[in-house]
């Protein structure tokens, strides 16, 4: 890539950061909207099992479900750890 279609990337992408940026302004969170309730806010413990510990244990019946259901160890292994050798 040379130096001018490096320039015009770099341009293009910092015009629209910055135009993302302007059109995303939070200004617009401090009124609240007709018929807005929000709850009551979640605890430090309650967010991280939300967030962390729900989907962690997801991870990982999911990965215990693959590695219990995975048939490719009937397979024949054609590696060389199969292989007997004679000295």
């Amino acid at each position: 890539m040379d130096k001018k279609n490096a320039l015009r990337a770099g341009a293009l992408a910092s015009g629209t950061t910055l135009m993302m940026l302007l059109m995303s302004s939070p200004a617009l969170a401090l009124t609240r909207d007709d018929g807005d309730d929000p709850g009551k806010g979640l605890s430090v413990i309650e967010t991280l099992g939300l967030y962390v510990l729900i989907p962690l244990a997801l991870f990982a019946v999911i990965a215990g479900l693959v590695f219990v259901l995975d048939r490719s160890h009937d397979r024949q292994d054609d590696t060389t750890s199969n292989v007997d050798v004679k000295a």
